[in-house]
């Protein structure tokens, strides 16, 4: 019998209106251990390549991992994974939450779902039983109603719900999936996919607990964390003033995200940053399951911009995509703009970079207020912004167009608009300018599921001898190294650290409880899988698997076609940010194409192809992905 996990995972095929159950070997789970990496598993094992991403041969993968919902901070998360709508490439998300406890106690480790179902329904999953029931009632409807509605039908108000919501429906290509309303595995289109399949909803229940392989051992971890967690100081800032508390930082360093990467200073930070939140429309502060960080934030705004505290808050992504980027001052408007997005299953980044595009591209005349519906959309437009987030979310008028994601719009437009396209491999950019902190390059270019800030740590957690690169040393991150570098130093610091957070996605684990940037020491965490498992693991086969996971999800993408000519950057990025702003920096593009081949070559990959060898699909145990000669 497993300890810490089920070793099921249940099959839908929505098609035909069937269940299976998987019950992949202890060598699976030990090999890929959820998340991430067991989702690319079955997408590589059992899906062919080429498929239409919204189409029904297109697996739906909902994953926890083998220590997701252990009673330790920051093991809440699940991923969401499939062949993206908005790239082609490897579709990921995490989220955070309840909902992926929720489902270990009701039996289950993971879902695949294949297939369409004729009509809409959704998945009631309840103490290792599952059930296909009908959703007519609510299709359509706000996340909040649908939530309430199927609390409602199955008689329990603690049923926690994820779902793709109206904009999933109508398919927008970065429509996200939300759990509690709030949590969302937000990028590359995973609610699409779900909308494609109708399927609105996936409702779980368990009273199951979770067996652990030594009990004393996990209660000693969790005390211990807590106790790091009040001394551990950017956790203390997320319990403050959540994410919103990078906006001041950011800005004062030149790199906040203004006006479509045009500046990295905006003069309406204060007003919309993490301190004014606090002062002013923050009611309440939560957190995920057994967490003690409470960095998520629940607003309430009452007049001409309203929010209801329901839907949370807008974290720091959402302030900047929707803000500064937009050129908008106003944060109960930015409020608004979360709830909207929250309400109706969008994407906050893909939003705001949509709508920003279409604001440069109005300021140069490349749009006309008659092309987009009668909305002036400049820069500062709050109004113009909150009308085309609804737009969007329901393929109106010039939000069907922005529904495409900001590639396809920019080839719909033409007129020189693809240049104002802030986008790799079709996904819109996070906020954050790699022109200030130029890892994030490597970061961004070679993420599998498109321009991605959490593929690994940033440069600024390791400019000094500081509490973060400590808590890195054991990963063999070893020394400092400056913002601007980007030569063999910090090549090898990336892969590091890029292993340590793909480790952390396929096992579920929240980049803000864990080393380096908080608490949850690396080692630690070892040690946690030990006590909740009972294997007899270490950080060495965690960093493998975080290694493992990077080249399979490239394997992937290789796959269904894509190469290292993928692996580019936005022209405006090797410009430098307006004439003003303090740290000008321009990233060189010899430098970067010289990082991408060092990385290459660091990840036992092809130089030139960026295609891993087959020595070191060996080493990895991914011998079965060597194409056949």
């Amino acid at each position: 019998m497993p300890t810490g996990y089920n070793g099921k995972i249940l099959n839908v095929n929505l098609t035909e209106g069937t269940f299976t159950e998987d019950t992949p070997a202890e060598i699976v789970y030990r090999m890929y251990m959820g998340g991430s990496a067991l989702s690319l598993y079955y997408l590589l094992k059992e899906q062919k390549p080429g498929v239409d991403p919204l189409g029904p041969e297109n697996k739906l993968i909902f994953m926890s991992s083998v220590i997701s919902g252990a009673p330790l901070a920051g093991l809440t998360r699940y991923t969401v994974a499939s062949r993206s709508p908005l790239t082609g490439a490897f579709g990921e998300a995490e989220a955070g939450g309840f909902w992926g406890p929720e489902l270990k106690m009701a039996g289950f480790d993971g879902v695949i779902i294949e297939g369409r179902s004729p009509q809409p329904v959704y998945l009631w999953i309840k103490d290792g039983k599952a059930e296909i029931r009908d959703a007519a009632k609510i299709w359509g409807k706000d996340t909040g109603e649908a939530e309430r509605l199927i609390r409602e039908e199955l008689g329990d108000n603690r049923i926690r719900v994820a779902q793709c919501g109206p904009a999933g429906e109508k398919m927008v290509r970065y429509a996200c999936v939300v759990n509690e309303l709030k949590h969302a595995n937000g990028r590359t289109g995973m609610g699409a996919v779900m909308g494609s399949k109708n399927l609105r909803a996936i409702a779980v229940r368990g009273a199951e607990r979770l067996t652990l392989a030594n009990p004393e051992k996990v209660r000693e971890i969790g005390k211990k964390v807590v106790e790091l967690i009040k001394e551990a100081p950017l956790a203390q800032n997320f319990k403050k003033y959540g994410t919103p508390f990078f906006v001041l930082p950011l800005n004062t360093s030149g790199i906040l995200p203004t006006r479509n990467f045009q500046a990295g200073q905006f003069a309406g930070a204060e007003a919309i940053s993490g301190e004014t939140m606090t002062d002013t429309i923050l009611v309440k502060t939560e957190g995920c399951y057994a967490c003690a960080v409470q960095c998520k934030r629940a607003v309430k705004v009452e007049g001409k911009y309203s929010a209801s505290p329901e839907y949370g808050g807008p974290e720091y992504e959402t302030i900047a995509s929707l803000g500064s980027f937009c050129g908008i001052d106003n944060l109960a408007a930015i409020a608004q703009g979360n709830e909207m997005c929250n309400r109706w299953g969008l994407d906050t980044i893909s939003t705001g970079v949509c709508i920003a595009f279409a604001m440069e591209c109005t300021e140069l005349g490349i749009l006309t207020p008659q092309e987009t519906d009668g909305i002036n959309l400049r820069f500062g437009n709050v109004d113009g912004m909150l009308e085309m987030i609804r737009k969007i979310a329901f393929r109106e008028g010039f939000g069907d167009i922005l529904a495409e994601g900001v590639q396809r719009a920019a080839q719909k437009i033409g007129k020189g608009s693809e240049k104002y396209a802030m986008h790799i491999k079709g996904q819109e950019l996070p906020m954050h300018d790699p022109r200030g902190k130029h890892g994030l390059t490597l970061s961004y270019a070679i993420s599998p599921t498109g321009a991605d800030h959490i593929e690994a740590p940033h440069d600024t957690s390791f400019l000094t001898d500081n509490l973060m690169l400590k808590a890195a040393k054991p990963a063999a991150v070893l020394e400092p190294t400056t913002a601007f570098e980007l030569g063999p130093r910090k090549i090898r610091q990336f892969v590091h650290t890029q292993q340590i957070w793909n480790f952390f996605n396929s096992l579920g684990v929240c980049n803000f409880a864990a080393a380096p940037y908080t608490a949850f020491p690396l080692v630690t965490l070892a040690e946690a899988v030990e006590a909740v498992t009972g294997w007899n693991t270490s950080l060495y086969e965690l960093m493998e698997l975080g290694e493992r996971t990077i080249t399979m999800a490239r394997m992937f993408n290789i796959r269904e076609g894509l190469s290292s000519k993928d692996d580019y950057l936005p022209e405006r990025l090797f410009e430098s940010l307006e004439k003003g702003t303090p740290r000008e920096k321009r990233i060189a593009k010899e430098i970067f194409a010289e990082a991408l081949r060092l990385y290459y070559q660091a990840m036992g990959w092809d130089a030139q192809s960026g295609v891993p060898t087959d020595g070191r699909l060996s080493f990895l145990g991914l011998d079965w992905l060597i194409p056949k000669k």
